[in-house]
């Protein structure tokens, strides 16, 4: 395949105290830093890292033959980006309706990225190392963050409402996604009320960047004893 490169977008925070630089056509590729050039480096860093997301969507052919980050968009973000680190805005390149084809794409790619949250969260040590990321926060409190948020918050965008705490249970987040992924693809036919300052590719994104945030928070703060 022709080495295509990685359509990158930065996102500056209004402030200049942070920016952050993802792959917009990779959906939890993304990586936040002081400045620009050290989030793009940053982002760059992690590509071996973010490949098991691309073999489980079956993508790694495809991803493999990917060039180097290319910044296809330059944009100022709102004052969130500044405080977080993080992209909390579509970028101008991110438009709905989605073609059938790119949103079962970047659905193979949100549903790789839990796959892989899952798959670390039952690998790594209850007890995490401390430190700037979280403080003391352990192993099963970054699950819970992470599932609620998702299913009490990034759902709601597309009219959906869980009882809280709901999808901490095995079958409660096996339906959680279910139902997610389902609004998700009548949302894009047009169905349901518009959301504002979000879309449906940003949505995905979003959801994504913060799977796979925490993940690697995990895989970083593993105090399982390396195997000799």
């Amino acid at each position: 395949m022709r080495r295509m490169p990685v359509r990158t977008v930065v996102e500056r925070g209004p402030k200049g105290k942070k920016a952050v630089a993802f792959a917009i056509d990779w959906p939890g590729w993304s990586r936040g830093a002081k400045t620009a050039d050290q989030a793009i480096e940053l982002l760059d860093s992690y590509r071996p890292r973010y490949r098991p997301i691309a073999a489980t969507a079956r993508l790694a052919r495809e991803f493999d033959a990917a060039g180097p980050l290319e910044i296809v968009e330059d944009r100022v973000g709102p004052g969130s980006t500044d405080f977080w680190g993080i992209s909390y805005a579509p970028s101008s390149l991110e438009r709905e309706p989605m073609s059938d084809a790119e949103l079962d794409r970047k659905i193979k790619l949100l549903r790789a990225c839990w796959q892989y949250f899952d798959d670390v969260a039952a690998r790594v040590s209850a007890e995490m190392r401390t430190g700037p990321r979280g403080g003391g926060r352990d192993r099963d409190r970054i699950i819970r963050h992470t599932i609620r948020v998702e299913s009490e918050e990034f759902a709601k965008r597309l009219g959906l409402r869980i009882p809280e705490c709901a999808a901490l249970t095995p079958a409660g987040l096996l339906e959680h996604r279910r139902t997610y992924l389902a609004a998700m693809r009548e949302y894009n036919t047009g169905e349901g009320k518009r959301m504002r300052s979000w879309n449906l590719p940003y949505l995905i994104r979003h959801s994504a960047y913060h799977t796979m945030d925490h993940a690697w928070e995990m895989e970083d703060k593993d105090l399982t004893p390396a195997s000799t």
